[in-house]
């Protein structure tokens, strides 16, 4: 079939530039709603609360001297923590995100940009993702929605994105609850397996494939994983709902009521921990969806994550202060200590013996 070019360039135009001015207000509105409001889930929690760790009264451990080093995806790490994706493409996202990067680059972790899908549309605002500058050591995810593959997106719009910021891996965010909310949103994900396949052989770095709040269940890690993709990131429910987030902005009433009905949609992180580490003791698994503090990062761990992604709190401390930020990343890293100190843990891989973690 011949497809014959259009008629009108300049209407074409003048959609493409109203498209990526909707993308940019959206994420304008996003950043804003998650510092501002109350959007976490109520009636679902992570499921950490069910464990809780066995106090050691005696570890004979000296607190110096506990390792939390690691290594992901190849690269090394001072700490098993993740900067979860959050923002970008405008203003008030670049201070945030240029932050969060020195704060990676300092204390030696990794690091997801947000959704990069402006940036691609318009190009001169890929400066706010564009954090390589401050971070030339740290761990750094590209991200870009899978559903785009269904709507104008090639190889070349993905590889773009991992080039554009120099990353390490890219990040396919799957979110099809947020698309079904979101006014225009992409619903389409069909046949989407293969083309993350096709992706995956030709990408010169990893790909993660990532949930952004509902989480992945058992089922589709192991597709996802059969695919190619080299680590998972669960992103349960129990922190952020965009659900939530998305019935808040909507234009559409209906979207609204809907974004509320399925505000606690999803499941659990730890249950996406356990149900992952089940169909695969080996992959590469980060745990994210309302982790707020170290310990909820020691509890990921030992129920089998690798790394372990926080973004609320590190997205409010980065826009309060650099200063805020440093501190909640010291206060983070302490409470993981605490937790292994506490629990007779000298290394990550301690948190995982049997006895150490258990149900309430």
């Amino acid at each position: 079939m011949i497809i014959a070019a259009s008629d009108n360039p300049a209407r074409e135009t003048q959609a493409h530039e109203t498209q990526a001015h909707e993308t940019q207000a959206r994420k304008a509105d996003h950043l804003k709603i998650c510092l501002e409001d109350d959007v976490n889930c109520r009636e679902v929690t992570t499921g950490f609360d069910r464990y809780r760790f066995e106090h050691c009264c005696l570890p004979e451990l000296d607190f110096a001297d506990i390792a939390i080093e690691t290594t992901f995806l190849g690269k090394k790490l001072a700490a098993p923590l993740l900067i979860s994706s959050m923002t970008g493409g405008t203003d008030r996202a670049k201070t945030v995100n240029f932050r969060l990067a020195e704060a990676a680059q300092n204390h030696g972790i990794a690091m997801g940009v947000g959704s990069q899908r402006v940036a691609i549309e318009n190009p001169e605002l890929n400066e706010s993702f564009a954090v390589r500058k401050v971070a030339p050591d740290a761990l750094l995810f590209a991200n870009v929605g899978a559903v785009q593959f269904n709507f104008g997106y090639g190889i070349d719009e993905f590889r773009r994105a991992v080039d554009n910021i120099e990353a390490d891996a890219l990040i396919l965010h799957l979110n099809p609850l947020q698309e079904c909310v979101q006014t225009r949103g992409d619903r389409n994900f069909a046949n989407l397996l293969d083309r993350i396949a096709e992706l995956c052989d030709v990408l010169p770095v990893p790909v993660i494939a990532k949930e952004v709040g509902n989480g992945i269940s058992g089922k589709m890690a192991r597709k996802l994983l059969e695919t190619g993709v080299a680590a998972i990131n669960v992103a349960g429910a129990g922190g952020t709902s965009w659900a939530k987030v998305e019935s808040e902005r909507a234009i559409d009433p209906i979207q609204r009521r809907v974004g509320r009905t399925f505000a606690d949609w999803g499941i659990p992180t730890a249950e996406c921990l356990r149900q992952v580490r089940a169909v695969s003791a080996n992959a590469a698994l980060i745990a994210s969806g309302g982790l707020k503090t170290g310990l909820d990062a020691a509890i990921a761990i030992a129920l089998g994550a690798d790394l372990a992604g926080m973004a609320t709190p590190f997205l409010k401390a980065a826009d309060a202060s650099p200063e805020q930020l440093d501190e909640m990343m010291q206060v983070t890293i302490a409470e993981l200590k605490t937790a292994m100190m506490c629990s007779g843990c000298g290394t990550l891989a301690d948190l995982r013996n049997d006895g150490v973690l258990v149900v309430r």
